[in-house]
């Protein structure tokens, strides 16, 4: 089969930094995964080898993150920065006196760099973090928790874990909706058949099938942008779901935290917008799979015929144990498999939120790496998409004979007669579906047909509708052209059809959103990002203090 394109993996390997200190200057990297081998070894010699080779020609991301990043900004990781924030918020209140501040700092900073020590310990309980800061510095360090919960502590740092498996997942999407238009920037002339109904319907271009999924991805990037706003609100200051007599700043806890704003109501901060939130942003990503599932079909589909137009490159799939000619399409089937548990795991959001009271632990963490790992599978699934769209291989002739063998330009014919003829429809559409019918019985493909019976049939159809002219008005020439299927898809007009001006124009129109989704995901991070060196700075003014 001819591969008149290929297209090479460039994701780069991810990168990690120190934790709390430093900025995170890998931050904007997205993870990635090395390109598949050419030829499944079938000697490998230790089971993690074997493992690794297949996991190649399958497309298996392993992974229990949705990045490097995400990985290391774990529960301790986040009691680390609250308790910083905390501890720079309480003094400027003057919850806690500034003679203390400088012992309570360096307490909060120890219990952080113990973790790294041999032996160091990560407790997922705010409580025996707090116990690591009073054995080294007293009880007064205690003063850190004026006004707060493990209910305001754990909604912040949900959403704090969310926004980034959110912006993680927004990376991976955007890669997909690239690789996408690549390849139909190369294949605005190749002509596919398109389905309604399961059966052949029109012919189309391949990049106009191609924009169709990347512009449906493009509105996932709008519904990330949306919810992300939601997501970015802090819950951090409202102790359990009243607040506290203290002056705590919620304010400055948010803005040392990396949130855009507050979630204002109190109640709703701990209890209720724990639900309906992280609802909202695993749909996206339950939405966004059920279309990745449907794309695989697609290409699965291919697999069914003897003569396929669309396949995958044979280092991507794998022979079966017993029949030699099969060539398994395991990442395919890999793929779509992903994306049902995305689709499952999204429903654990939802299920686990429904018919319970609110302030439950039911919901509050369903979407989260440590349950559902909605986001975490979410992301392996659009890693493996990208995948199999570098390993595409099409083939525009056979994908032309394709259509040749079938009557999908017969409405053409119809719009012909009344475009060119002032014929009307219904007289057009009669006289085609008769011609259709004409040649199936026979098994006559649409550039054989004769044009003496074409004569013939439109006289019996000008007679049905009483035509005074029973001629047929198009020439042999006229005719072939009107079942030409490149020429159907160069014809059509109108904003959004498959004929190549418009999709080129199509291209560029989501190049350009593209590069803006892309621009704002940089922008996000980069605000975490001097979020984080501004609390890295204001608490080490505090380490430093006497």
């Amino acid at each position: 089969m001819p591969s008149p394109c290929t297209y090479p993996s460039h994701r780069a390997a991810p990168r990690t930094s120190r934790l709390y200190i430093l900025p995170i200057v890998g931050a904007l990297l997205a993870a990635g995964t090395a390109h598949a081998a050419d030829t499944l070894d079938t000697a490998c010699k230790t089971t993690a080898e074997c493992q690794a080779q297949v996991a190649k020609i399958q497309g298996v991301v392993k992974g229990d993150a949705t990045s490097a990043l995400s990985k290391s900004q774990d529960t301790f990781y986040w009691f680390g920065r609250i308790n910083m924030a905390s501890t720079v918020m309480n003094v400027e209140q003057g919850i806690i006196p500034k003679a203390l501040a400088g012992r309570i700092a360096r307490g909060v900073e120890q219990s952080i760099a113990q973790a790294s020590a041999p032996g160091g310990k990560r407790p997922t309980d705010v409580l025996q973090v707090e116990k690591i800061i009073t054995d080294a510095v007293g009880p007064e360090a205690t003063l850190i928790h004026t006004g707060r919960s493990r209910q305001d502590i754990h909604s912040t740092l949900n959403a704090a874990q969310l926004r980034l498996e959110m912006l993680d997942f927004a990376d991976a999407l955007d890669q997909v909706r690239a690789r996408l238009m690549t390849i139909a920037q190369a294949h605005t002339a190749t002509y596919v058949p398109a389905y309604t109904n399961g059966v052949q319907a029109m012919p189309i271009s391949y990049a106009h099938y191609l924009m169709a999924l990347a512009d449906s991805f493009g509105r996932d990037s709008a519904r990330i942008r949306e919810a992300y706003a939601r997501v970015n609100l802090s819950p951090m200051g409202t102790a359990v779901l009243a607040n506290s007599s203290w002056s705590i700043n919620r304010e400055r806890l948010a803005q040392l935290l990396g949130f855009d704003g507050l979630i204002v109501n109190s109640l709703d901060a701990g209890q209720i917008s724990t639900y309906d939130i992280p609802i909202e942003a695993t749909s996206i990503a339950s939405s966004t799979a059920i279309r990745v599932g449907a794309f695989m079909q697609d290409v699965h589909t291919q697999y069914h015929q003897t003569r396929p137009w669309l396949l995958l490159a044979s280092s991507k799939t794998y022979t079966s144990s017993a029949m030699p000619q099969k060539a398994n399409p395991g990442i395919i089937q890999n793929t779509r498999a992903k994306a049902s548990d995305v689709v499952a795991s999204a429903q654990a959001s939802l299920w686990r939120a429904h018919n319970v009271t609110p302030g439950m632990i039911d919901y509050k963490n369903t979407w989260s790496p440590a349950s559902a790992k909605t986001f975490v599978q979410a992301v392996e699934m659009l890693q493996q998409f990208t995948d199999v769209l570098d390993s595409l291989r099409i083939d525009p002739a056979r994908a032309l004979e394709e259509l040749e063998s079938e009557w999908t330009t017969s409405m053409e014919l119809a719009e012909a007669l009344q475009r060119s003829h002032g014929v009307p429809f219904r007289v057009g559409h009669h006289f085609a579906s008769d011609v259709v019918l004409f040649a199936k019985e026979r098994n006559i493909r649409p550039k054989d047909f004769p044009y003496a019976e074409a004569v013939k049939i439109y006289r019996e159809a000008g007679k049905k509708y009483d035509l005074k002219e029973q001629r047929l008005p198009l020439s042999e020439k006229e005719f072939r052209r009107a079942l030409s299927p490149a020429e159907m898809v160069v014809t059509r007009t109108g904003t959004g059809g498959p004929q190549p001006r418009e999709v080129q124009r199509m291209i560029a129109a989501g190049t350009d959103s593209l590069a803006k989704d892309r621009a704002w995901a940089g922008d996000a991070r980069q605000r975490l990002l001097s979020a984080e060196a501004a609390l890295n700075a204001a608490f080490a003014t505090l380490v430093a203090a006497p």
